[in-house]
C-alpha cells in the first residue's frame, strides 16, 4: 500500500474555531478522517501531520522522498512566503505534490494570491473547503 503524506502548516490546528465564515466548522480531524476514508478507498495510506512551525514541514517534505509516493500539502500562510518549503518541494522531485488550500486564494487578499508551492507542485486544488483534500488524494491515486 502507497503512503501519502498530507501535511499542514500554520493555524490549521484552529479549523473549527478561526474563522468559521472562510474555513468553515469543521475541524482538523475530522479533515482526517475523511482523508482516512478516502485513502482507503483508495488503496493509499495516509500520514496526516500538522505543524505551526516551517521547519517541520521542510524536515517532514524531505522525509517523503524516502516514506512517500505522494505529498497533499496545505501549508497555510507559509504558501505565501516560504522559500525553504519551495525548495524542500523541489528537493524531493519526483515526488508528486497536491497544493490543497479551503479558500479561494485568488478571491482573497492580493498577498494570498502568489503560491511559492505552485510552481513544483502537481497541481492546485482551492475553494472546495474539506472536500480539497479528498480530490487532491483523488489526482495523487490516478497519478500513481
Amino acid at each position: 500500500m502507497k503512503t501519502i503524506f498530507v501535511l499542514n502548516g500554520p493555524n490549521l490546528n484552529m479549523l473549527g474555531k478561526r474563522e468559521p465564515s472562510i474555513y468553515g466548522t469543521r475541524t482538523l480531524d475530522d479533515i482526517a478522517a475523511d482523508c482516512r476514508e478516502a485513502g482507503a478507498e483508495l488503496g493509499l495510506q495516509i500520514d496526516f501531520r500538522q505543524s505551526n512551525h516551517e521547519g517541520d514541514l521542510v524536515t517532514w517534505i524531505q522525509e517523503a522522498a524516502e516514506a512517500a509516493a505522494g505529498i497533499v500539502l496545505n501549508a497555510g500562510a507559509y504558501t505565501h512566503t516560504s522559500i525553504a518549503i519551495h525548495d524542500a518541494i523541489r528537493g524531493v522531485a519526483p515526488v508528486p505534490v497536491v497544493e490543497v488550500h479551503l479558500s479561494n486564494i485568488h478571491a482573497r487578499e492580493p498577498f494570498r494570491h502568489v503560491s511559492k508551492v505552485a510552481p513544483h507542485a502537481l497541481g492546485m486544488i482551492c475553494g472546495f473547503g474539506p472536500l480539497g483534500y479528498v480530490l487532491a488524494l483523488r489526482a495523487l491515486a490516478d497519478r500513481l
